[in-house]
């Protein structure tokens, strides 16, 4: 369908993965509000991505942050007030608290973990949902490890947020199934060579193996653009076509090479055990 004339407003876009997929929708021609916590990198992200589109595109921002159900009913209605509609809404905004064993996570960062990556993409749905009801959208969330409950050691709470994300969207279009123009999905994009990983912080008991991230970037990771480029495939299709859909960038073919890379590397002793 394109996204011609569509609006969409995306959280933590501005930098990183939602950032690429702003970027990506505005050349696509959507109108687009970026979001994430602070009015300055709001502001900068909006006159950067502006500049670099050019004449004819429409950018806006407003800054929210997920946590607070506040401030994302003013991000939808800054929407509507400034663009007359939402055609999708991306819930991306998300934290890491870096890798590291459960009990090295202090109580507040436990909190705002679970309060920007679950209660956030909560509070997305339940602001969009019943508008999408009454006139058609797609709501899309970003997933990732820890989507099938499978074991991710040192990021525990981090991959459990995924889980709720993965049961999140499944539930939501189970939910709305009665309506034809709503789609409800996730994307999981894998490793993404983004800031997310630059400074990860990392238990001085595993500091040996932190030269592994790098190594699972290189052998698995999706260059960001390749993400935005997927994103927007996605949400210019017709809201309702697909729902309830976990989509995945890691193909077979990538698990398969980077596997091999992995195992090469571990009996080079390149890869810290």
């Amino acid at each position: 369908m394109g996204l011609q004339g569509k609006v969409v407003v995306i959280t933590g876009s501005t930098r990183g993965i939602g950032r690429a997929i702003a970027e990506e929708a505005v050349r696509g021609g959507a109108t687009v509000v970026v979001s994430s916590r602070t009015s300055e990198a709001v502001a900068r992200a909006v006159a950067e991505i502006s500049a670099a589109a050019g004449s004819g595109a429409t950018v806006s921002g407003f800054p929210a942050d997920v946590s607070r159900w506040e401030d994302v009913e003013a991000l939808r209605d800054s929407a509507l007030a400034a663009h007359g509609r939402i055609d999708v809404w991306i819930s991306n905004a998300g934290v890491s608290n870096g890798y590291r064993p459960l009990d090295e996570e202090s109580p507040e960062e436990i909190r705002n973990l679970i309060a920007t990556n679950v209660t956030g993409t909560l509070y997305g749905a339940r602001a969009m949902i019943p508008y999408f009801r009454a006139h058609g959208g797609y709501l899309m969330n970003l997933c990732g490890r820890g989507r099938k409950g499978e074991a991710t050691p040192f990021t525990a709470g981090y991959a459990a947020s995924k889980a709720a994300i993965a049961s999140i969207t499944r539930s939501l279009a189970a939910e709305n199934k009665d309506c034809p123009r709503v789609s409800v999905n996730a994307l999981v994009p894998g490793m993404v060579d983004t800031d997310f990983y630059a400074d990860v912080k990392t238990s001085p008991r595993l500091a040996s193996t932190v030269g592994n991230i790098r190594l699972a970037l290189d052998a698995f990771g999706t260059p960001v653009a390749e993400v935005g480029r997927r994103a927007v495939a996605l949400i210019a299709e017709e809201p309702g076509a697909a729902t309830g859909r976990i989509f995945t960038m890691l193909s077979a073919r990538q698990m398969i090479t980077g596997g091999a890379k992995m195992a090469y590397w571990g009996m080079t002793g390149k890869l810290a055990r």
